[in-house]
C-alpha cells in the first residue's frame, strides 16, 4: 500500500508553483518599470504581481493529491503581457549547457625554443 504525505506534496507543489511563475514575475518587472517610465497606470500589473504572489496560498486550501496536480499558475492578462518577449530574449541569448567547453589547463610550460646559453 503506497502512503502519501499530503504536507510534503504539498511543500513539492508550492516549489513547483514557484518555479512557474518565476518568469511571469520577471514579466511583470519589466512591465512595470516601463509604466513607470511613461507615467502610465500601474494598478493592473501590480494587480497580477499580488496574484502571481499569492498563488502558492491555494496549495493550503486543498486535501488531495489530484487537487494539488491540478493547481497551475496562470499565463498574466493580455495587456501585461507585452513585456515578456524582453524576457524571453535575455533567456534566449544564454547558450544551452552543451556548448560550453572548457580548455584544458597545461599542466607544465613547455619551452617554445632553446634556452639561451648562460654566460660563464
Amino acid at each position: 500500500m503506497i502512503t502519501i504525505n499530503i504536507d510534503k506534496a504539498k511543500d513539492i507543489t508550492k516549489q513547483r508553483l514557484r518555479l512557474e511563475r518565476e518568469p511571469l514575475l520577471a514579466a511583470q518587472d519589466v512591465a512595470f518599470q516601463r509604466a513607470l517610465e511613461s507615467s502610465a497606470d500601474t494598478a493592473a500589473i501590480v494587480a497580477e504581481k499580488q496574484r502571481l504572489r499569492d498563488v502558492t496560498s491555494l496549495v493550503d486550501t486543498c486535501a488531495t493529491l489530484d487537487e494539488l496536480k491540478a493547481l497551475e499558475v496562470t499565463p498574466p492578462v493580455a495587456e501585461v503581457i507585452e513585456a515578456s518577449p524582453v524576457v524571453e530574449e535575455v533567456i534566449e541569448v544564454s547558450p544551452p549547457v552543451e556548448e560550453i567547453v572548457e580548455e584544458p589547463v597545461p599542466t607544465q610550460l613547455e619551452p617554445t625554443s632553446e634556452p639561451e646559453p648562460v654566460p660563464e
